[in-house]
C-alpha cells in the first residue's frame, strides 16, 4: 500500500511538474500564468505576503521604458540574499535587469529598497540553488530538482540558473505604481 501511494504521488507531482513547465512554454508565462502573476504582484507588493520570502521586484523594461513588476523568491543564504531565475538567463526579468546595469527596486511587506543584482558564478551557486528550490517550492518543475537534491545536481543545473546577490543600495520611495493597477508586462518587455 506504501508502495502505491509512493507510486501516485510520484507520478502526480511529475505531471504537476510538466503542466507547470507547459504553462511557460519557451521561458514565457501563458496567459493563464499572466494571471497568476497579476495577482503574485498585488500580493508581493503589499503588506501582507503568502510567504516570507515573497518580493515583487521593480525593474525599467528595456523596450518600453516603463517599469516593469516581476513576483519573484528571495532566497536567503547565511548573511546573503538572493535572486534566481527559474526560466533560466532569456527570461524577460533578467534581460531587463541587465540592460538597467543591474539596478532595480526589491519591495518587501509594503517596504522598498534601491538594489543591485550582481550575477554569482556558477561555482558558487549550488548551495544557493538549493537554498532557493526549498523557499520557492513552485520553481521546483522548472529547476527539476528539490531541496533534497544532492549539490552536485546543483551545480549541473547552475549555467542554465543564473544567481543574483542582492545588494542595497538606499531605501527606495514607496510604490504608488500599484495602487493605479500596476501589472507585470510581460509582453512587451519579452
Amino acid at each position: 500500500m506504501a508502495a502505491a501511494l509512493s507510486r501516485l504521488r510520484r507520478r502526480l507531482g511529475n505531471g504537476f511538474a510538466a503542466l507547470k513547465r507547459r504553462l511557460y512554454a519557451g521561458g514565457r508565462p501563458r496567459s493563464i500564468m499572466r494571471a497568476v502573476h497579476d495577482l503574485d504582484t498585488r500580493l508581493y507588493g503589499g503588506r501582507l505576503r503568502p510567504s516570507p520570502h515573497a518580493a515583487l521586484l521593480r525593474v525599467v523594461g528595456r523596450r518600453t521604458g516603463r517599469e516593469i513588476s516581476v513576483p519573484v523568491a528571495v532566497a536567503d543564504l547565511g548573511p546573503g540574499e538572493y535572486l534566481v531565475s527559474m526560466l533560466g538567463p532569456n527570461a524577460d526579468w533578467v534581460r531587463n535587469v541587465e540592460a538597467a546595469g543591474g539596478e532595480a527596486v526589491l519591495q518587501r511587506s509594503g517596504r522598498s529598497r534601491r538594489i543591485r543584482l550582481e550575477v554569482m558564478s556558477v561555482e558558487a551557486s549550488p548551495p544557493i540553488l538549493r537554498r532557493y528550490a526549498e523557499v520557492a517550492p513552485g520553481a521546483r518543475p522548472h529547476l527539476g530538482l528539490g531541496p533534497d537534491a544532492p549539490l552536485e545536481r546543483f551545480a549541473a543545473i547552475a549555467s542554465d540558473h543564473p544567481v543574483y546577490h542582492i545588494r542595497t543600495l538606499a531605501s527606495a520611495p514607496p510604490d504608488t505604481s500599484l495602487d493605479r493597477e500596476a501589472v507585470p508586462d510581460l509582453e512587451r518587455d519579452g
